[in-house]
């Protein structure tokens, strides 16, 4: 039996380093990610059509033809040619964007109230590339399949050993792991897509002062709360966060 477990250990151990060895583009952050590009494309593709399917797509108009004319100018110095670049614009109060595997963009028309310029829809645009640029839903993928992992084998030591604290194991470990791991994650993955997204605005030649007062105009109305049980950063954190970055893009360009 201990030797079992020790192999079972050992095994998972080459698995888990065996999944480490990605980067993401800029900021150089090492990433635990077990699907391979091309599943993720595929995957990428497949809820992309999925999703215009279910939506009011909005083409040919002046807003519209702007989202495709500033994501296009930002993925060209994103340098991903295998990416199948695409950015639509649907009709939705939502203020809201998203970004899937293989550079397939929305953003809805919520967002048009808010980013008042260019500059500041590319603020939107960019985080949104960014997230596919550095892997973030596969490696959010990734990272649930290791925590479902874990868990099983908790169960396994403690079915074999101590099964009467099995229950509590469950419920603590599934609120201990959301909460002390999985948003504070998220949290780190969309802070990152923001500090990633200024160094493509200003690689694509676009004002990245505007980002703080695109997020200076998503505060406003709203009440300031605590990150801890978010899986975003505040828009209060992300200014003072993007102040930094911004400094930092301004010695590296």
């Amino acid at each position: 039996m201990r030797l079992s477990k020790k192999f079972f250990l050992v095994i998972a151990s080459l698995i888990i380093l065996a999944g480490c060895t990605h980067k993401t583009p800029y900021t150089n952050r090492s990433q635990m990610i077990f699907m391979s590009p091309k599943e993720e494309l595929a995957l990428g593709e497949k809820s992309y059509k999925e999703a215009l399917s279910e939506a009011k797509v909005i083409t040919g108009t002046r807003d519209a033809n702007r989202i495709r004319d500033i994501g296009m100018r930002i993925a060209k110095v994103a340098n991903r040619n295998d990416f199948n670049w695409e950015f639509n614009l649907v009709d939705s109060e939502d203020v809201n964007a998203f970004c899937l595997p293989g550079g397939k963009v929305v953003v809805y028309t919520g967002i048009l109230k808010i980013a008042q310029n260019d500059d500041q829809l590319a603020t939107v645009i960019s985080h949104e590339i960014a997230h596919a640029l550095a892997r973030h839903g596969a490696e959010r993928v990734s990272g649930s399949m290791v925590q479902q992992g874990l868990q099983v084998v908790g169960n396994i030591v403690l079915g074999a050993t101590a099964p009467q604290y099995q229950n509590v194991f469950n419920q603590t470990y599934g609120i201990g792991s959301q909460v002390g791991v999985m948003l504070p994650y998220g949290r780190m993955q969309e802070s990152e897509a923001d500090e990633i997204g200024i160094y493509l605005m200003a690689d694509a030649g676009y004002n990245i002062n505007e980002s703080l007062k695109f997020w200076e105009n998503m505060s406003k109305g709203k009440e300031s709360g605590s990150d801890f049980f978010s899986t975003h950063p505040s828009s209060e954190t992300r200014i003072k966060d993007l102040e930094k970055v911004i400094q930092k893009a301004h010695i590296r360009n």
